[in-house]
């Protein structure tokens, strides 16, 4: 059960017309410190409008902490970019760089997945959304539809312990130069809204599956609606018999999927377990209209999770991620509200009777994706639970 913590206001922002301005405007007003943590930081005008007003914030000192994902950032992040923020003083830890040597490669499939901004610890953001371009989506239609939230209130506490234990924790692997803090080490935080929230992270320590069991427990407790976009599908045993069971005893189970292929065995793979799912009455939407990079989940109108991580192998049982949950009627309808006009305006369902028709080679085609993926997993020792 997440430790949920009331007194706050969480801000539902839509794609990145909503949260890069958000975003910039807060480190544009910082006045001691910036922790930004995420997968992709990309070289086009939006990395550069935030490269640029984190070294704004640097050059009035601001001390700026800057993680960013080696895998995730290798093709969109140019040395010079990350040399110019350097000089204007921005710490600067590249997680996990593809030069590095030395490591399993299971190690290596462990990524930074998390895309966490924290501000003078009094303003945050946590969602599914980089720091790159809605409209730069290669091969596919733009713009990418993705979430995140900005976080007011006592649940900072809570962000700000988890964004400087990584930096430290960082800091050590890497060599990087003792880090301080300009903050006090407690800071009182006033109740700022109405909304009962929970952070959850995964980790390879304390938090293998605290994100994993916290959407179990909404999916076993669920009631009348199950409503879960999601870019990446490929859930374990225990996740697709939670939404089996769920359809089974009458509650509504939507799946809004990813209909574009950008990962070709990943797409396939998750596609052999539609004729289960939908035998079982769960309603699946494959999302069309553009690119989707959305991870989101409405449960009966009142449990909500806003986050970085997929419903995969990778985001539950290797990456770091993060997600927040919320525990509000009104923050929970926005978000489905959201969720119905992609339902309705992108998506098109994915209809039982013609599944079954599929040709032969389509049938086929997932099923080796699927035995692939799993025959994978195994490899790295990573359990399909």
């Amino acid at each position: 059960m997440p430790d949920f913590i009331a007194g706050n206001t969480i801000t539902l922002l839509e794609n990145g017309t909503q949260y890069f301005p958000a975003l910039e405007t807060a480190i544009r007003t910082a006045r001691h410190e910036v922790h930004l943590q995420t997968y992709i930081f990309s070289f086009d005008d939006t990395g550069q409008s935030i490269a640029y007003a984190l070294k704004m914030a640097a050059l009035r000192g601001v001390q700026c902490y800057v993680v960013v994902d080696g895998f995730g950032s290798r093709d969109y992040l140019p040395q010079a970019m990350v040399d110019d923020m350097r000089e204007a003083g921005v710490q600067i830890i590249i997680f996990r760089p593809d030069s590095e040597r030395g490591i399993s490669r299971r190690s290596r499939l462990r990524r930074m997945h998390r895309k966490m901004v924290l501000i003078d610890g009094r303003i945050a953001f946590v969602g599914g959304i980089n720091i790159i371009d809605d409209n730069y989506t290669p091969r596919h239609t733009p713009p990418r539809y993705d979430y995140a939230v900005q976080i007011e209130g006592p649940l900072l506490e809570e962000v700000r312990y988890t964004v400087h234990h990584l930096w430290r924790l960082l800091s050590l692997i890497y060599a990087q130069r003792r880090w301080h803090s300009t903050l006090p080490e407690v800071i009182e935080l006033e109740d700022k809204g109405p909304h009962r929230a929970a952070l959850l992270v995964r980790d390879n320590l304390i938090h293998r599956s605290d994100i994993e069991e916290a959407y179990l427990e909404a999916l076993d407790s669920a009631q009348h609606e199950i409503i879960i976009a999601c870019a990446y599908f490929f859930p374990g045993i225990s996740f697709r018999r939670a939404l089996s069971d769920a359809a089974q005893r009458g509650v509504r189970v939507i799946l809004l999927l990813q209909a574009r292929v950008e990962y070709v065995w990943l797409h396939y793979a998750a596609r052999a377990l539609y004729g289960s799912l939908l035998d079982a009455g769960v309603e699946i939407f494959e999302y069309h209209k553009s690119f989707m990079h959305a991870k989101v989940a409405v449960v009966d109108q009142h449990w909500a999770t806003v986050g970085s991580s997929n419903i995969d192998p990778f985001s539950l049982l290797l990456s770091r991620e993060a997600n927040i949950v919320v525990h509000d009627r009104a923050f929970a309808a926005q978000l489905r509200a959201s969720l119905q006009r992609a339902l309705d305006e992108g998506a098109r369902p994915v209809k039982p009777q013609d599944w079954k028709r599929r040709p032969v080679l389509q049938r086929a085609s997932a099923w080796i994706a699927y035995s692939f993926g799993r025959v994978m997993m195994g490899l790295l020792g990573v359990s399909q639970r």
